[in-house]
């Protein structure tokens, strides 16, 4: 006979891509629930060959590999948090759609991966038009930077002001818990400045700004910090208060690896 299960064990869920360069994406999302104490499970949606210098080649997964994996983690062993990252397409949007509103997934962060800091779209518009009509308003908090908040708002953003307005906007419009806009592709003195909105309440976090140009993973460790400290029992608002500080250590210990863009350094007492 098995012994019962131990509720008292912290459980996330990661829903998002493999990085093969361990950077971010499902590396980082579970090397970011072990930091903080609690058991990580992952669901992949697709597998990239990447590096500190780019990505060579994704292959989705099918949506029903994608399903199979959330209902064998949640049927089993149960989970406090889930986060999503890269979801890649349409059909598998869909899919975590569906299992999102079957299995009431808790605690949903949903890090709507949609365009790259830089600008770049990292998915199609049919693929955006989903996520935004059918995933985003299941969310307790949605995290998108500042390119992907523009999409989400319809506005442009270039001033703190802007990026309130958006918050606000962004709320209303797809009517989640709550939404963080993240400042790291802001210029000056807005770089790293977050502006987090939830019904009436509008905050602004900023930490010290780390100058390193080795930031790899770092919306996807943000948003599972987020997801850990969910699932460890906090309120939204300390749990984004504890992630961002998480998020700030980590990068103050950037791993300078590879020829390109290292990744931040998730486990950094361990790295003296």
């Amino acid at each position: 006979m098995s012994a019962k299960p131990d509720p008292s064990i912290p459980v996330a869920l990661t829903i998002a891509g493999s990085d093969s360069g361990g950077g971010a994406g499902i590396q980082a999302d579970l090397r970011t629930f072990a930091f903080h104490k609690v058991h990580g499970t992952s669901a992949l949606t697709c597998v990239t060959a990447q590096n500190t210098q780019g990505v060579t080649r994704v292959d989705a997964l099918l949506p029903e590999a994608v399903t199979a994996q959330i209902v064998a983690v949640v049927g089993d062993i149960g989970v406090q948090a889930v986060k999503t990252g890269m979801l890649l397409n349409r059909e598998i949007i869909a899919a975590v759609v569906q299992q999102a509103e079957e299995l009431a997934l808790p605690n949903l962060v949903v890090d709507p991966v949609m365009v790259s800091r830089t600008g770049a779209q990292l998915i199609d518009d049919a693929a955006i038009a989903l996520l935004c009509s059918d995933l985003l308003p299941q969310a307790r908090l949605i995290t998108p930077n500042r390119y992907e908040a523009q999409i989400l708002s319809g506005q442009e953003i270039y001033t703190l002001d802007d990026m309130q307005r958006a918050a606000e906007r962004i709320l209303q419009k797809y009517t989640p818990g709550a939404v963080l806009v993240k400042g790291g592709g802001m210029l000056g003195e807005l770089r790293g400045v977050d502006v987090f909105a939830a019904g009436d309440r509008l905050e602004v976090l900023q930490t010290q700004t780390v100058e390193t140009a080795d930031t790899h993973g770092t919306g996807c460790t943000l948003s599972a910090a987020i997801a850990a400290n969910l699932a460890l029992g906090r309120e939204l608002f300390p749990a984004v208060q504890h992630a961002k500080e998480y998020v700030t250590q980590a990068l103050q210990h950037a791993l300078r690896i590879g020829h390109g863009q290292g990744p931040v350094g998730h486990f950094y007492p361990l790295l003296g």
